[in-house]
């Protein structure tokens, strides 16, 4: 017996030792074609199987990203603002069924719209206010509430889903409100404080945070600065920055523990209320879940692109910060894949070639959910604004898509499926039509 737990352990490691260089091949081939930068950290049950910066802080100053460099999360903040919602619900000062019109009494049908609602996506509110917060307007917070106000509802409350940054503005504010505290100080003494989260923060205009990463987004096919921000009334859907670091710490407070909230808390924040998989602040097994138990957030704003991604039952941990638009939604996807021992193909520099366009006549055609068309010589998926580009006879790429797609023949030389890869994983998809 003993010594079939020593072969055991000695596998074990093995497989292990495997994965972490599997994975660190693919975040360092990430860098070197496709220009990834930032940082990634990736554990297994607390133990650490990648962590490693890549890339440019600055760019002007040409300072690299350090594993303790600070990013901007993007929408990964609204988590954050769930998290203190449900310490004040925990607390009875507030309620789910609370209606928008007790902290904003002027508030169009906000008779009809909860803090429930708000935390779901489910309130009818628009999309954005982008046009306030990336201007140099001075307003105060009234300002921006009234104007917020003029927006209509995009559908009767709690009828649909719409994703919904003014949501969560206006549950920060309601946050403030109960408290008497500021967004920023609440946030600090009851969530990064207990989490010992001392490399994050929210941002403003006027402060010098050390380590902070610049911001970087692609126009026009080059790099260029993000554009202002006005960080006092971005919060509630942005504005938190931090490290790979403190988001695990962040990971192990909120799902690991009972420092942040109760159990109770908990359960309801970790469960989907609508097709879209919302909970609170976090998505509930979405689509790209590989098939495991997933709670996760994306982020994304002019070149800050996050994923925060824990796989429950696996207890499984990947979080991705870039400064550059580098799409960390599927760089984490790619991982993730290779963790569950999934077939990854590791990216490489794509090379278009000339083949005889009368061979996409055999390509045409539904595959599930995918469909291909041809025009003019040339081969599209899905739609006539996304062109497929031969790198060989049967293997075609979609220019900054991270996506490649191969046509599959049978013995008899007929297309009988495609093989997708996103990131590198993929999927088998059957000829329909």
């Amino acid at each position: 017996m003993k010594y079939y737990t020593i072969l055991l352990i000695f596998i074990t490691s093995l497989a292990f030792a495997q994965q972490e260089t599997t994975l660190e091949s693919y975040m360092d081939a990430q860098a070197s074609i496709n220009h990834f930068s930032g940082t990634v950290l990736v554990t297994k049950n607390d133990s650490i199987l990648l962590k490693k910066a890549y890339g440019t802080a600055d760019y002007e100053w040409k300072v690299p990203n350090t594993i303790d460099t600070k990013f901007s999360l993007a929408s990964v903040s609204k988590q954050f603002t769930a998290v203190a919602i449900m310490q004040l619900i925990e607390k009875e000062k507030v309620s789910l069924d609370d209606k928008l019109t007790k902290y904003y009494p002027n508030f169009p049908k906000g008779d009809q719209i909860t803090i429930k609602m708000m935390l779901t996506h489910n309130a009818g509110l628009q999309m954005d206010y982008d046009e306030l917060y990336l201007t140099k307007t001075s307003l105060d917070k009234d300002s921006v509430a009234n104007y917020i106000m003029q927006k209509p509802l995009l559908f009767k409350p709690g009828s649909n889903t719409a994703y919904s940054n003014i949501g969560y503005y206006l549950l920060a504010r309601i946050i403030e409100k109960i408290s008497n505290q500021s967004y920023v100080a609440y946030l600090k003494v009851n969530l990064f404080d207990k989490a010992k989260m001392y490399n994050t923060g929210i941002s403003n205009n006027d402060s010098i945070v050390p380590k902070y990463a610049k911001t970087y987004y692609q126009k026009e096919g080059t790099l260029i600065k993000k554009p202002y921000i006005n960080w006092n009334f971005n919060i509630g859907h942005d504005g938190i920055y931090s490290t790979v670091e403190d988001l695990y710490l962040w990971n192990k407070a909120l799902f690991d523990s009972t420092i942040l909230l109760n159990e109770t808390s908990k359960k309801k924040m970790f469960t989907s209320y609508n097709d879209q998989k919302f909970g609170f602040g976090l998505m509930i097994n979405p689509f790209y879940n590989q098939n495991h138990e997933l709670i996760a957030h994306d982020g994304g704003f002019y070149g800050a692109m996050t994923s925060f991604n824990k796989f429950t039952n696996d207890n499984i941990f990947i979080t991705i910060l870039s400064n550059n638009q580098s799409p960390s939604y599927l760089i984490a996807y790619g991982l993730a894949a290779i963790i569950f021992n999934k077939p990854v193909e590791l990216p490489y520099k794509h090379l278009q070639i000339k083949i005889n366009p009368a061979l996409y006549n055999e390509y045409v055609g539904s595959y599930e959910n995918v469909t291909i068309l041809k025009r003019n010589k040339k081969l599209y998926y899905s739609n006539y604004d996304t062109e497929l580009l031969p790198e060989s006879d049967v293997k075609f790429f979609i220019t900054k898509k991270n996506k490649t797609i191969e046509f599959i023949k049978n013995k008899k030389g007929k297309v009988t499926k495609i093989i997708v890869r996103k990131a590198g994983v993929a999927e088998i998809k059957k000829k329909t039509s």
